[in-house]
């Protein structure tokens, strides 16, 4: 029972994770394209400035949730997957210092730089977050201690031997992609005024036709792909409601009201991903060709002792962080100037 506890934690902060530093990754990746200005392109690092590094503790707290709850899990992924690790690691670096670094010189060169940096990066996190999501639920080639090794790429298709790019991880990149652009692009309209609410809004509005045709065809192809999902909804009806809050969500997305079509795209992305979490229930990284050797909630979790002492830690951190988060979302509320 604590094992699934664990899972459920594990799975919020992600969730809250893709949520909060989401629409900063957005927009970042939009802001050369609905800031024509450098002013405008002051209001967009403005509308994040605040809250983008208090964003990322939640990926430091899932990380955390799974060193702590699953580790096995933790030590295989981080070794088969040590080079996109690596590459989001320097993302994240390279999307830091240009934020920071932006303003320390004013220069008709320096300035374009760091914002074509900040831009780019953004651009690619959301890319190999979907592509992660993607080697997830297609599955990755373990053995029997748990090991596995996975190429950048081999044939870019799916079976036994797959690369961490094939067709079905980038179409994900590409989701990710679409629904981060959709959901900084609101986040925009919403802390913005003017011009540049109004191109945030409209360019919303155009990509969110993409993600729709990009929402169907991942569905349609995690299904067909990873037999267990369809097992799970079949055997448990109740977990309708995860899909069903991401299909609200994203027709929401088309309100006129500001706040509610960003709040709505926060329930289409937490959707997606308890559907996901709900479909794999409980594998946390499925084998392809041997499904024995599928690690899940039970076979990586360390002691129910330990267990018990992380979650007796965890629930006073994590009240912790979510007082934070309400008090500076509070104080720096509303459009900014």
């Amino acid at each position: 029972m604590i094992q699934l506890v664990w899972f459920c934690l594990a799975a919020m902060m992600i969730a809250g994770y893709v949520v909060l530093d989401g629409f900063d990754i957005g927009a970042g990746a939009i802001h050369l394209l609905v800031a024509r200005t450098p002013a405008e392109r002051k209001q967009v690092l403005a509308t994040i400035g605040p809250v983008w590094d208090g964003n990322e503790v939640w990926l430091i707290a899932g990380g955390g949730t799974l060193f702590i709850a699953f580790p096995a899990l933790y030590a295989s992924s981080f070794s088969g997957f040590y080079l996109p690790l690596m590459m989001v690691l320097w993302l994240l670096i390279l999307r830091g210092v240009s934020i920071e670094f932006r303003n320390h010189i004013d220069s008709p060169v320096w300035t374009p730089i760091w914002d074509a940096g900040f831009c780019v990066s953004s651009g690619l996190l959301a890319v190999f977050y979907g592509a992660a999501l993607g080697n997830v639920v297609r599955g990755v080639p373990l053995n029997a201690s748990g090991d596995f090794f996975l190429p950048l790429w081999t044939d870019f298709t799916t079976g036994e031997r797959p690369g961490i790019l094939d067709w079905y991880t980038i179409l994900i990149g590409v989701l990710a992609l679409a629904a981060l652009v959709v959901h900084g692009a609101l986040w925009v309209r919403h802390k913005t005024r003017g011009a540049l609410s109004a191109r945030a809004g409209r360019f919303a509005h155009g990509v969110w036709w993409l993600l729709g045709i990009l929402t169907l065809a991942a569905t349609a192809a995690s299904f067909s792909l990873q037999p267990h999902i369809t097992a799970n909804f079949r055997a448990y009806p109740g977990g309708a409601v995860f899909p069903l809050l991401a299909v609200a969500g994203f027709l929401g997305m088309r309100q006129r009201r500001e706040l509610t079509a960003f709040l709505s795209s926060c329930a289409y992305l937490v959707g997606m991903l308890t559907s996901a979490a709900f479909g794999m229930f409980p594998y946390v990284l499925p084998s392809v060709g041997a499904p024995d050797f599928g690690l899940t909630i039970y076979n990586t979790a360390p002691a129910v002792y330990g267990l018990q002492v992380g979650l007796a830690w965890c629930i006073p951190g994590m009240a912790l962080a979510v007082g934070y988060s309400v008090f500076v979302y509070r104080r720096f509320a509303g459009k900014v100037t």
